[in-house]
């Protein structure tokens, strides 16, 4: 008979860890981040947003910057765009939310919402590249064009990014539009299932 095409390459396997040593890790960045002074995004914020979710999360998601909603309560994706992940992580991936780790490229909130500048984002960059390697996800989803960019290592558009898998450090990352823009361009919701799906493949999770 005919041949099965070949499936998406797995993720590779993550080596068997001890939670609360991931967890420790993660304190030991938000305790160096501290009362941040490093760049001038401090001066108009009002929380820093570390990010959250699990320590053995398989799935990270990264989007660009606190808005007003996270600035105010201190934790990533809550606004309305936060409640379109929810929905799309729980109704769309069939996982929890609580399961997956939600950060952003900066911490604090640019005024106005403004894109992140290039020197605010190389200050704040570490602090991510240090949560990537402490939970050690199978795969990453990139939310917009500020994260797609800089997870993507690509100066493209994310209408160009999108759908295809990237490497950060051999973990395979996804970028895709952001839920913001989704709330404003309902009909890329498609899109951004299809790049889900392939996400759901790379996990061996079947996505009927």
């Amino acid at each position: 008979g005919q041949a099965a095409p070949a499936p998406a390459p797995l993720a590779p396997a993550r080596p068997e860890r001890d939670i609360a040593v991931v967890e420790s890790a993660l304190a030991a960045i938000r305790d160096d981040i501290g009362d941040c002074k490093r760049c001038r995004l401090c001066e108009g914020r009002t929380k820093i947003v570390f990010g959250q979710g699990s320590a053995g999360a398989e799935l990270m998601f990264v989007g660009e910057a606190p808005g007003a909603d996270e600035d105010a309560s201190g934790l990533a994706f809550v606004g309305r765009a936060g409640q379109l992940l929810t929905d799309m992580i729980e109704k769309g991936m069939r996982m929890q939310r609580a399961d997956v780790f939600i950060a952003n490229v900066i911490k604090c909130r640019p005024p106005g919402n403004r894109p992140p500048e290039n020197d605010e984002v190389s200050t704040c960059q570490p602090f991510l590249e240090a949560q990537i390697k402490a939970i050690q996800p199978r795969a990453i989803v990139a939310l917009g064009a500020t994260a797609s960019k800089f997870m993507a290592k690509s100066g493209d558009p994310i209408s160009r990014l999108r759908g295809r898998f990237s490497s950060w450090d051999g973990i395979p990352v996804m970028p895709t539009y952001h839920p913001a823009y989704l709330l404003r361009n309902p009909a890329a919701k498609k899109e951004v299932w299809a790049d889900l799906r392939l996400v759901m493949d790379v996990l061996g999770m079947r996505s009927e």
